[in-house]
């Protein structure tokens, strides 16, 4: 299908009131700007968003320079400041929610409920908003009290037991995942909510925890363990279930080896120059080369450290072998995939470079046409004079 000319915005008229800070909450707020949403994110005055100042590196000058941390997460929003400790501000923020289709914040359990912002006293106010409250370990339990941080997760949800060198330290992600696909369950909820409220007329309460997401994250690692009884343990880069899946040194480099069938093995040692292997009974079969891994990995990456990583990946492509050479960042952005696809929206002199929205519709990416925004640079009032029309109307 041909693009169109104008940017997709199926959320056109969908108005989101965002409490929230860092990077879960903006995470989901940023998506729903991008689908059209006018978001207004409500910020402390004099500091906002603690991610304003998680620099440098910095875009701009001055007062008004940003952070490319809240650059990362903000594009497609206005910002008011407001003291939600004031009843000024408690005022203001009840009656921007009395308008709104979505409210996102992500403070401590019951920490609105003292100004009267929680769920149950703004969904009174409007039975039609979806309010998505974003914490780190839930509403309810043993832990609900604790704030919740992206690294404290990755440690107590499992995922650092699992990173890592055998004989290292865990590991933690280097980018904030549990942050990220927090964000990504939030907006999947959120659309649900407004999508059933089309036939209910009534908004939902969302409960999004940074554990449960973790947890959930857990895949296939949390069936290994529920099915089978073996705590999964860290590999490095190698699989717990796939032989050879993993990372391998190559004459000047490393590339990664990802064979996900016996077809693929026969076709890899063939290249390889050594067919016979895949005819050996400890190798041919996936659930045979996982039992006798520590035979036959050292012998694979005995053959890649012979040719380059370019030589392995252009022999290996030819005949359908799943493999790719590790790139730093810069070699990511620079790369003449990531430019043919159109992620990076280069810079202008009002506009950061960003990555863009990953996905497609109709061939082309939705983009608010707003920067991530100065602090306060909307007043309290909602952004229309008018009410704009509902993306459900």
């Amino acid at each position: 299908m041909q693009p169109t000319t104008t940017p997709p915005r199926p959320l056109a008229g969908v108005r989101v009131l965002d409490l929230s800070r860092v990077l879960a909450g903006p995470w989901a707020s940023q998506i729903l700007a991008d689908y059209g949403a006018d978001v207004l994110k409500v910020e402390r005055p004099g500091a906002g968003d603690d991610t304003r100042a998680w620099g440098p590196p910095w875009w701009g000058e001055g007062p008004a320079r940003q952070s490319a941390y809240f650059i990362c997460a903000n594009r497609g929003k206005r910002s008011v400041a407001i003291d939600i400790t004031q009843p000024e501000g408690i005022a203001q923020v009840r009656a921007l929610a009395a308008q709104a289709d979505v409210l996102l914040e992500n403070y401590k359990v019951g920490q609105l409920a003292k100004y009267g912002l929680d769920a149950a006293s703004l969904t009174a106010l409007n039975p039609r908003l979806v309010y998505c409250s974003i914490t780190g370990y839930g509403q309810h339990g043993p832990l609900a009290h604790k704030a919740g941080y992206d690294f404290a997760i990755q440690a107590e949800g499992g995922l650092m037991s699992i990173t890592g060198q055998p004989d290292g330290e865990p590991l933690k992600v280097g980018v904030a995942v549990v942050d990220v696909m927090t964000g990504l369950y939030a907006t999947t909820a959120i659309l649900a909510a407004l999508h059933e409220r089309q036939h209910t007329g009534r908004g939902r309460v969302l409960d999004v925890a940074l554990f449960d997401v973790q947890v959930a994250m857990l895949a296939n690692q949390a069936a290994n363990q529920l099915v089978g009884g073996v705590t999964p343990r860290r590999l490095g880069n190698a699989h717990p279930n796939i032989v050879p899946y993993q990372a391998f040194a190559t004459a000047d480099g490393h590339l990664v080896l990802a064979v996900g069938n016996d077809a693929q093995f026969a076709r890899f040692c063939e290249v390889a120059g050594h067919p016979e292997l895949a005819q050996d009974p400890r190798f041919a079969t996936n659930p045979a080369r996982v039992q006798h891994r520590d035979e036959l990995v050292p012998r694979i990456a005995q053959w890649l450290r012979t040719r380059s990583s370019a030589a392995w990946a252009e022999a290996l492509d030819a005949v359908g072998v799943p493999c790719a050479p590790i790139h730093d960042i810069a070699q990511v952005m620079a790369h003449p995939h990531t430019r043919a696809r159109g992620l990076v929206l280069e810079g202008t002199a009002q506009q950061p470079p960003m990555v863009a929205h990953p996905v497609c519709f109709d061939g082309q990416r939705p983009r608010s046409p707003l920067p991530p925004p100065p602090l306060g640079n909307a007043t309290p009032a909602w952004m229309h004079q008018r009410p704009a029309p509902r993306a459900e109307d």
